[in-house]
């Protein structure tokens, strides 16, 4: 072991992956292998995926050699390997693609720690639920290392086998998106973790969900929070209810400013990406970005009301899916609902859903109260195709992914 860890690795941390425990003296050998790697590369060196234990050990190693590490969400090509990169140490990280073509995010590692708080909690264990070289699994992976915790991880699994090792591990503390919280609460059969925080992010915290949470495990820290690989962390929300507070768009939260232009939520924060990767060019960042997110002031709430880019176009009405899709979770029964769009020869686009029913609920009664419910929406907003399933897939993300958006 050459080197002690950084200031940002507490020495007792355990990385659980694959049935296997590694500690800092496993992360210290394979940095040195990295570091050596780095130096010679000269320029930005990518890392493709390979589990938490090597990101982990890469992330010392670039920071070591003073140089720029994409961590790729997807396999490289060899000539990929090393190209130009500014001087310094830097992470670039590449967006989820949900509703686009993916980018590069270039950050200042400092920036992304800018909400970590750093306490020591040795006890605490952590799941991993996100992608480990995704802005949110990086976040959930640095707030374990800071806190000398256990972070165990299976990339690529599923909620259900996710459900098993938490409860086999006795995990206190997810990060997931609702996505999965969803999937999650219907994997538990009986026993369930010993959760003493519950964190949701990356896609809309409706409002059943959050009180279902709440009821499953009463004792647990509940919140959930905004941030975005271009913007870094932002805020979090901890009162339980969904959206955030409207004075926050007025006087702004945690050194982040925030506003309201033609209904899309735009950020003012010190946390935001240093700039976006377009081929070989940096545009940098800095200054006021678009979030993309529709938002809608209600009363003492603002509330997240879909994704700009997410908006489908049904005869010439442009809907936005999740917030049908938020109206169907609202509905006495429904676990989990998926809202997306199919080719139609008329109106270029109709609405579908797919409904997770809770165990045990009759389907002509579920049929009749989704009805009732959007019977009050514009004719282009009512899903005309509701399909029952058992589960609703999600990308690799953990969020849901949607088609036919226009």
């Amino acid at each position: 072991m050459s080197q002690p860890p950084p200031s940002w690795l507490h020495p007792g941390l355990r990385l659980i992956e694959a049935e296997r425990c590694v500690g800092w003296a496993g992360i210290a050998a394979q940095a040195d292998a990295f570091e050596a790697a780095f130096r010679a590369s000269g320029g930005r060196v990518v890392l493709p995926p390979q589990g938490v234990p090597a990101l982990v050990a890469a992330l010392v190693a670039a920071e070591r050699a003073g140089v720029e590490l994409h961590l790729s969400r997807r396999a490289m090509p060899a000539d990929a390997a090393s190209e130009p990169g500014e001087p310094g140490f830097a992470v670039l990280l590449e967006t989820s693609g949900t509703t686009g073509t993916p980018k590069l995010v270039r950050h200042d590692f400092q920036r992304l720690r800018g909400r970590l708080r750093g306490a020591a909690d040795p006890d605490a264990r952590w799941l991993l639920a996100y992608e480990p070289a995704a802005f949110a699994g990086l976040q959930v992976i640095l707030t374990a290392l800071v806190a000398g915790a256990t972070l165990v991880s299976a990339p690529g699994a599923g909620a259900a086998d996710l459900a098993r090792l938490a409860v086999a591990h006795a995990v206190t503390h997810i990060s997931a998106t609702p996505s999965f919280w969803r999937a999650f609460l219907l994997a538990l059969d009986g026993a369930a973790p010993p959760l003493a925080a519950i964190t949701l992010g990356g896609e809309v915290a409706d409002q059943p969900l959050l009180d279902r949470l709440a009821e499953r495990f009463p004792t647990a820290k509940l919140r959930h929070i905004y941030a975005s690989t271009e913007a870094g962390s932002l805020f979090a929300v901890g009162d339980g209810k969904a959206g955030f507070p409207a004075a926050w768009l007025d006087g702004g939260v945690d050194g982040v400013g925030l506003r309201v232009r033609d209904g899309v939520l735009e950020v003012n924060s010190p946390r935001a990406m240093l700039g976006l990767q377009i081929g070989r060019e940096v545009g940098h960042g800095g200054g006021w970005l678009s979030t993309g997110d529709i938002v809608e002031r209600r009363g003492d709430r603002a509330l997240f009301a879909g994704r700009l880019d997410g908006r489908i176009n049904v005869g010439g009405v442009k809907v936005s899916p999740e917030v049908v899709e938020q109206i169907l979770l609202d509905v006495p029964g429904v676990r989990d609902a998926l809202v997306e769009a199919a080719a139609n020869p008329v109106t270029g686009h109709i609405l579908t859903a797919l409904v997770v029913p809770a165990p045990g609920v009759e389907e002509t009664a579920l049929r009749a109260a989704i009805r009732a419910a959007v019977a009050d929406l514009p004719p282009a907003a009512r899903p005309r195709l509701v399909t029952m399933t058992g589960s609703i897939a999600l990308g690799a993300a953990g969020k849901k992914t949607r088609k036919g958006t226009a």
